[in-house]
């Protein structure tokens, strides 16, 4: 095995090369972190997060082990490098890990659901002519409940690859939807 490979391994990377195609995944490491929360024998789902779902620190329900949920949310955190189209649903929760809530544990479960609907996601890279760069933006204006500040996300590609993203809860408070 060459260096990458072992630290891959180590990493739960797992690299899959095929001609001009390289396939990264962590499929071994989500099934393991499935079974480790109890969640291997789910029923999957097509979506990480319910659309326009609103959590808050305020929330309703019984107090949840917050080592548990910290455990959960660190899982499905690390398993973001290379599945992006997590990082938004796992961002959400991840501010909650303080004082969690049974509503937000139903959240986490529900991206652990999608999870193993989607098991075998990950990203391809492949060699290509085409040098076109693309990129897409959003932002939910006001979008926390607690203090009104946004989220903004990005994805970037070079041709059909993806190569950068990034989600991320903006530090003031925004007054317009195109400063957000």
């Amino acid at each position: 095995m060459t260096d990458i490979g072992l630290m891959a391994y180590y990493l739960g990377i797992e690299v899959h090369q095929i001609e001009d195609e390289i396939f990264i995944s962590q499929e071994s490491y989500a099934k393991k972190m499935l079974k480790k929360f109890k969640m291997d024998n789910c029923k999957p789902i097509n979506t990480p997060i319910e659309c326009g779902v609103k959590l808050s620190k305020h929330d309703e329900g019984e107090r949840v082990d917050p080592t548990f949920f910290k455990s959960l949310v660190g899982s499905l955190r690390y398993l973001t490098c290379t599945r992006p189209d997590i990082l938004y649903a796992v961002g959400l929760v991840s501010r909650y890990m303080e004082t969690p809530t049974t509503s937000h544990l139903k959240t986490a479960k529900r991206i652990l659901r999608y999870i193993k609907g989607t098991i075998h996601f990950g990203l391809l890279y492949s060699s290509s002519n085409d040098f076109r760069l693309v990129g897409y933006s959003d932002s939910d204006w006001a979008g926390d409940m607690d203090d009104r500040k946004s989220t903004t996300g990005y994805v970037f590609f070079m041709g059909d690859t993806t190569f950068t993203w990034m989600s991320k809860k903006q530090p003031i408070v925004r007054l317009f939807t195109c400063e957000a």
